[in-house]
């Protein structure tokens, strides 16, 4: 059985954020995922560091902030696949949503620590909601933010919600979060068990040969190319 969390990035758990993050989940377990759903709002999450930009081996699981945090974490490690939700803040997601994911980043440089990202492999469902704009801008940067730490986001896993009307009464919308929990359920599934290591770190001597050897190519075709490309260009010169 596979584990889906669902995050909460909103204060109001009362409201459309929780609403469609909570549908999502039913929809995961009517694939058969075992659930679970935090509220962002209830634990202590410290700003990130930045750790990463004074030493790149400085950044790793545990971090070194204590907080509730180390207890987030465990809860993303079992997990095989999270449904993010958060409302929509200036076109983004919410500032507790946006430090949770920030600290995820732990996970993602123990590429360079242990060689294995420990967030690769995991399937990732977004719900961004607003009032009126930005929810492109925000699902935008979380389907960027979360792919670059090795999530997989699977077709139709994302639902945004731009109105100010009664959640309940926005058929397409409820479809499209239950569905997101039924989605990830189904990816995760699919990748359950294999081997999760797509991303590699290349050796400096193996991505040197590699960047030699395309030179060659690229200026071969550079010769090849750049007189024609040379004329036309003096031409438009001529021209202006």
């Amino acid at each position: 059985m596979v584990t889906i969390l669902g995050v909460n990035g909103s204060p109001r758990k009362y409201g459309n954020v929780s609403f469609l993050l909570n549908l999502a989940l039913k929809g995961a377990e009517m694939e058969g995922a075992k659930v679970r759903i935090i509220h962002l709002y209830d634990y202590d999450i410290k700003p990130c560091l930045g750790c990463l930009s004074d030493d790149q081996y400085a950044c790793r699981y545990p971090c070194v902030i204590e907080d509730d945090m180390r207890k987030l974490y465990e809860m993303v490690l079992e997990s095989n696949g999270i449904i993010f939700a958060t409302p929509i803040y200036w076109y983004a997601p919410s500032g507790v949503m946006k430090n949770f994911i920030d600290r995820l980043t732990v996970f993602e440089n123990m590429l360079y620590i242990d060689g294995t990202c420990w967030t690769e492999g995991k399937v990732a469902g977004i719900i961004a909601v607003g009032n009126d704009s930005g929810g492109v801008n925000t699902f935008s940067t979380l389907m960027a933010t979360l792919n670059s730490m090795g999530f997989i986001i699977p077709p139709w896993a994302t639902a945004v919600f731009n109105k100010m009307s009664d959640i309940t009464k926005e058929r397409n919308v409820l479809l499209d979060a239950i569905n997101i929990g039924r989605i990830v359920t189904m990816m995760s599934k699919r990748v359950e068990g294999l081997e999760r290591k797509w991303f590699k770190v290349i050796g400096d001597q193996e991505l040197e040969n590699m960047i030699n050897d395309i030179a060659l190519t690229v200026n071969k075709e550079k010769n090849t190319q750049w007189p024609s490309r040379k004329k036309e260009i003096l031409k438009l010169r001529k021209q202006q």
